[in-house]
């Protein structure tokens, strides 16, 4: 990422490393937060103002070592992002990672019309439920990311999110207001700059009054990023897709076996069992380690042809 940027950027990201480390904000055996693509994004959200940046980064990385009464890599290793009790949770909130788009991102996918808080907390506990966004959210830095720069031999920053809201209406939003309001404060807070582009599909006209309202949740900057379409979308959806790598659910071609919804299927598959048991032993904690092991060692000559099943069992 750090070829991305101007000459008067490069040396305002030497600058911010410099302070982080003198000023004990990141130490000399701390492995997260040393990486020039994670600075870059905290930079990038705070348009390159080390101060407000630095004061971003201060409060993630004191969030990162306190979230769940473990810190994050304790908790990313307890809570698989797509462990199988996601199988039960899966109808009631419909969320994945499905292949990537014309620019190498990562395809984030969410169909809100099928969300069921009531039902989704009778089956995971809230708290239980929350963390498993946060683990999902940490996924992409962590593992889904990676990939895809690995994969693509070019630096992937964010994600291609799809909102899908077809049978979405004003009662669901009031049920999921405050998770979604956490979600999006999460992202803003600790994972700057991981959305790269937000297409909302099927928006009822109902969406406007919901659009009012999230709008004074989010920074103009992340506001912009965001295309909201009717039902007439698949045009300017497959200028983004190509129509092998959309679901044929939102009108690709793509029919994973079991369903593109439960396959995950993606350059983040390829070796995820053994980096999850690596995971389990120790030997990728914490998440710069991880993502280390990626960039320096994942082969990626092939695609995943990692099966559903195998991907749940990485515990076995």
């Amino acid at each position: 990422m750090a070829e991305t940027l101007n000459s008067q950027q490069k040396e305002t990201l030497i600058k911010f490393r410099d302070e982080l480390r003198t000023e004990g904000i990141v130490g000399e055996s701390d492995s997260w937060g040393t990486d020039d693509d994670c600075l870059i994004r905290f930079l990038r959200a705070r348009k390159f103002n080390i101060k407000a940046a630095k004061t971003m980064f201060k409060k993630c990385s004191e969030w990162r070592r306190t979230i769940g009464g473990v810190g994050i890599d304790q908790l990313y290793t307890e809570i698989d992002p797509w462990d199988a009790k996601r199988k039960e949770v899966f109808k009631k909130w419909p969320i994945w990672f499905h292949k990537t788009d014309k620019k190498g991102r990562p395809i984030n996918i969410q169909t809100l019309g099928e969300i069921d808080i009531p039902g989704l907390h009778k089956a995971v506990e809230p708290e239980r439920h929350w963390h498993t966004i946060v683990v999902n959210q940490e996924a992409l830095t962590r593992e889904v990311i990676p990939c895809c720069t690995k994969r693509f031999g070019q630096s992937i920053s964010g994600a291609l999110c799809i909102l899908d809201l077809k049978g979405f209406g004003l009662s669901q939003f009031w049920g999921m207001k405050g998770i979604a309001r956490e979600s999006l404060q999460l992202t803003q807070d600790y994972y700057p700059e991981t959305m790269g582009q937000l297409l909302i599909l099927n928006a009822p006209t109902s969406f406007t009054a919901i659009w009012s309202v999230i709008k004074t949740w989010i920074a103009k900057e992340t506001a912009d990023k965001i295309d909201i379409l009717g039902s007439d979308y698949q045009e300017i959806l497959l200028k983004h897709v190509d129509a092998d790598n959309l679901p044929s659910s939102l009108g690709g071609n793509c029919k994973c076996e079991g369903g593109c919804e439960w396959s995950n299927a993606g350059p983040w598959l390829k070796g995820r069992q053994h980096r999850r048991k690596l995971l389990y032993t120790g030997d990728l904690v914490p998440a710069r380690t991880e993502t280390e092991y990626i960039l320096k060692h994942q082969d990626f000559g092939e695609e995943s042809t990692s099966s559903d099943e195998e991907f749940f069992d990485a515990k076995s």
